[in-house]
């Protein structure tokens, strides 16, 4: 294996790294969202602009966190 090589190989690694910290951040964030809008529901009195752009928010963490398990799941040909 080549130098240059090995240097790819662990920057990929790296990568890898750094999305499975970006993965467990998005995910606690999407379960805090979660429980705010479970609480504002609850409350009876939930501003609904403001339920709407939480739960927007909440969907775009739902894509960011399967954009980023696409990327760390390897390719299996069948």
């Amino acid at each position: 294996m080549s130098k240059a090589e090995s240097m790819s190989k662990a920057e990929e690694m790296k990568s890898d790294e750094v999305l499975r910290v970006e993965l467990e951040v998005f995910r606690r964030e999407h379960r805090d969202l979660d429980d705010a809008i479970a609480a504002l529901e609850a409350s009876g009195r939930a501003d609904q602009l403001r339920l709407r752009r939480l739960k927007k928010q909440k969907l775009a963490l739902k894509d960011k966190i399967a954009r980023i398990e696409d990327q760390l799941t390897p390719d299996i040909i069948a």
